[in-house]
């Protein structure tokens, strides 16, 4: 394992005492959670559809006790959404005359099956008890936030009131804003800031996700061993890789983070201070002296971690939204309704709660 110089603690300390803290000693920025956007609200749905959060928690807790791996697909699913054109549903969209979805992309390939039907299955439960009011985009990004709680992760609070999308993003668009798991920190960290106006430290941050989960296929990593030893890799992290992937296409799983694979934690930081980050996407998060202190704060203080993954989230999942008389409410997530409907959706929010600080429920993020 890697270990820090005296020199590296001491700047690290003192990153630390200049960011400022809280009464708890966690690091914070000066603005703790992003504002949020016209025509949300954090109470959005409180009087027409005010069991709306509980359903889908109770839902989800019986989905991951049976599987928690369904987890992180519904994170992922939510990242894959909002990355691509807005976080408007897009994503959940089948394919038509009009061309393949964004589904059919190379990125999207690889999303559970699985995540696509609990959004529907959870789409028709809030349907049932509470009418066609609650968008497909706002269920997706409250799995997501379920999904990271369920497995060990923050509870937070996120605003809500998106509207689905009436189209799908091509190909072109959704290869651009996806980039590959071989993507370098300075691709990352340009592509981001161009196309999502996110941070480095946003970047960082959001790839936590990466704390759970598997990748499907060797391919995605297979540039790493083959036909030598990547050296930002660990030697027998490497060796074990070459057991589970004996040829660069071989069609085998393997966990994102080795040390706690079905936790929303720190550890998968941690990993990369050991050169065991999996995905090129990954590892050169450490590599780069840009992200390096960031991801060793983030290793060694996971209360940091979690609060800087909701910030990072917050402002993610309020990416392009649609709202007020936008888009639509689709009955059935794959599939835009079959004519434009009259809203469903109430628009009203009070001016004073769009400037409203999001807390998480606990120190996280």
């Amino acid at each position: 394992m890697n270990s820090f110089s005296f020199l590296q603690m001491m700047m690290l300390i003192m990153f630390i005492t200049a960011s400022g803290t809280t009464k708890s000693g966690v690091v914070v920025d000066a603005q703790t959670s992003p504002p949020i956007a016209p025509g949300l609200s954090l109470t959005f749905y409180n009087s027409n559809c005010p069991n709306l959060e509980t359903i889908i928690r109770n839902r989800l807790r019986t989905v991951f006790n049976n599987d928690i791996a369904q987890a992180a697909g519904l994170l992922r699913l939510h990242f894959h959404d909002c990355f691509v054109q807005g976080c408007d549903g897009s994503v959940l969209l089948d394919g038509s005359a009009t061309g393949p979805s964004e589904k059919d992309a190379p990125p999207n390939l690889s999303l559970k099956a699985e995540a696509f039907r609990i959004i529907n299955d959870l789409r028709a439960r809030v349907q049932r008890a509470c009418g066609r009011i609650v968008s497909c985009s706002d269920i997706t990004a409250l799995a997501a936030r379920d999904a990271v709680f369920l497995s060990g992760g923050p509870d937070y609070r996120i605003p809500l009131g998106r509207r689905d999308g009436l189209t799908f993003a091509t190909r072109d668009e959704t290869l651009r804003n996806l980039p590959p798991p071989s993507s370098n920190a300075s691709f990352l960290i340009s592509t981001l800031a161009n196309n999502l106006n996110l941070t480095a430290t946003d970047l960082v941050a959001l790839s936590g996700g990466h704390t759970i989960g598997i990748s499907t296929s060797c391919g995605n990593f297979g540039g790493r061993l083959y036909p030598t030893r990547d050296l930002n890799m660990d030697q027998t992290f490497f060796q074990n890789l070459r057991l589970t992937c004996p040829a660069n296409n071989t069609i085998n799983t393997t966990v994102l983070d080795i040390r706690s694979p079905n936790v929303f934690d720190n550890k998968y930081y941690v990993d990369l201070m050991n050169r065991q980050g999996l995905f090129t996407s990954d590892q050169d998060l450490y590599t780069d002296s840009r992200t390096r202190p960031i991801v060793t704060s983030y290793a060694i203080n996971q209360t940091l971690f979690f609060e800087r993954f909701v910030f990072s989230m917050i402002k993610m999942g309020q990416l392009n939204v649609s709202t007020g008389s936008q888009g639509e409410i689709r009955a059935n997530c794959s599939v835009r309704n079959p004519t434009r409907s009259s809203s469903y959706l109430s628009s009203v929010v009070d001016d004073n709660e769009q400037q409203e600080v999001v807390e998480g429920e606990s120190a996280a993020f």
